[in-house]
């Protein structure tokens, strides 16, 4: 039973975890989320994650992807040539409060983010840093309490492989800014994976499920958990200048009470059907998603 359609009108994937992401016309499904999502994650000498949290520079870290590497490039520095395939050391890293294996990128790499970020929004010293790889043969699991049964895998994503919000919503939120005499933002502030059109705003709230038909077969993404929000959409993925403008506003109106009151804008979502190791299908802008609501 389909309740309602929307279109995929955009589609994310971002190589890096906190730096800018990488617009494509069509994104491979994994069972670790879209392919290339979040596959490294720069740390520091203790290999604890370093994000636009503290560091809102690496909003300017702009990847490209091509068959065989990932290119990095940045303001002043030289371009930075990351490869898809190659072995590293292994490594342990740390994110959320979580331990995992990873790989290490190497010197180059390393010495390559520790120029160009050097410091924390606050002017602490970071120190040296390094880039590291996810090791796809570790099980990294959403949490149960919002997942139920499905064993729903990352890679470094905060939580959940995949991301989905509506061009509406944050159509809606540029409405309000207007009102008090702001100018606009757009959803890159947000981060999402999956983005639609057709649907009102917030919409993506109150879905069920989304699916369509792949070659492979029928694919059904359920969303299952608000994204709740820190402070990154107040940084400008332009600039890299930090204002709690955005906050505020969707302070006076994006509360959700599932979250204890905490700011929530988009839905994480899993794979329930048709996505496996051994079975990867192809999700493309332009492709009409079937929906059901939530009763």
């Amino acid at each position: 039973m389909t309740d309602a359609q929307a279109t995929v009108s955009q589609l994310w994937v971002y190589p890096i975890k906190s730096c800018a992401g990488v617009m494509v016309q069509e994104a491979t499904l994994t069972d670790q989320g879209l392919l290339n999502d979040r596959c490294w994650m720069v740390v520091d000498a203790h290999g604890e994650m370093v994000s636009q949290r503290d560091v809102p520079q690496m909003a300017l870290i702009q990847p490209s992807l091509r068959l065989s590497d990932v290119v990095l490039r940045a303001p002043g520095m030289l371009a930075l040539h990351l490869a898809l395939f190659e072995v590293q050391e292994p490594v342990k890293v740390q994110l959320w409060g979580q331990i995992m294996p990873a790989f290490d990128m190497g010197d180059v790499a390393a010495q390559w983010f520790s120029d160009f970020l050097g410091q924390t929004s606050e002017g602490k010293a970071l120190g040296p840093l390094r880039l590291a790889r996810f090791d796809p043969d570790h099980v990294r699991l959403s949490s149960t309490q919002w997942t139920g049964t499905v064993a729903a895998k990352n890679q470094f994503s905060d939580g959940y492989p995949y991301l989905v919000c509506s061009q509406a919503s944050v159509e809606d939120l540029n409405a309000r800014l207007a009102a008090q005499g702001h100018g606009a933002v757009d959803l890159r502030r947000f981060r999402p994976n999956i983005v639609l059109s057709g649907i009102a705003a917030h919409d993506e709230d109150h879905l069920r499920s989304l699916s369509w038909q792949a070659e492979e077969g029928q694919v059904v993404l359920q969303p299952v958990k608000p994204c709740s929000r820190c402070p990154m959409p107040n940084v400008d993925p332009d600039t890299a200048a930090v204002n709690p403008l955005l906050g505020d506003v969707l302070q006076s109106y994006r509360q959700d009470r599932r979250l204890d009151g905490a700011i929530s804008f988009g839905m994480n979502a899993i794979a329930t059907q048709g996505v496996s190791e051994d079975v990867e299908p192809v999700l493309r802008v332009g492709q009409v998603l079937d929906l059901q609501y939530l009763l």
